[in-house]
């Protein structure tokens, strides 16, 4: 078994408790579904968020998905000129047997803007 890591993205809505928590699960639900994984395989992950959006942490939202005994991390992205706003990233590493080739990244909402060269860039889950 290897540590891979897995990409996602979102966009929220709005700068609530409720619309950071919301969103960062449903990007890691589809994450877990595309990829195949369960809690138990994950490894660490990393969140950010734009400048704009800071009531709550991703992690949080999480917790609430049972990922309470894994190494969760928060920190803002970096404020580029021009940057897409609103925006929640992930980088998941998990323990797997697929190869790089077979990790599917996932970009849902205006977050997809960020990977039109993807071809995981996509909200739907097969």
């Amino acid at each position: 078994m290897t540590a891979r890591g897995i990409r996602g993205a979102t966009s929220v809505e709005e700068n609530t408790r409720q619309s950071i928590l919301s969103n960062t699960r449903e990007l890691l639900s589809h994450m877990m579904q595309a990829n195949g994984f369960n809690v138990e395989d994950l490894v660490c992950a990393f969140f950010t968020t734009t400048q704009d959006l800071n009531a709550d942490f991703p992690a949080a939202g999480a917790r609430e998905l049972g990922w309470t005994d894994i190494a969760l991390l928060c920190g803002h992205e970096m404020d580029v000129p021009g940057s897409l706003q609103g925006v929640l990233r992930v980088m998941i590493i998990v323990n797997t047997d697929k190869s790089a080739k077979e990790i599917t990244h996932v970009y849902l909402k205006e977050a997809r803007r960020l990977r039109p060269d993807h071809k995981g860039a996509t909200d739907t889950v097969q």
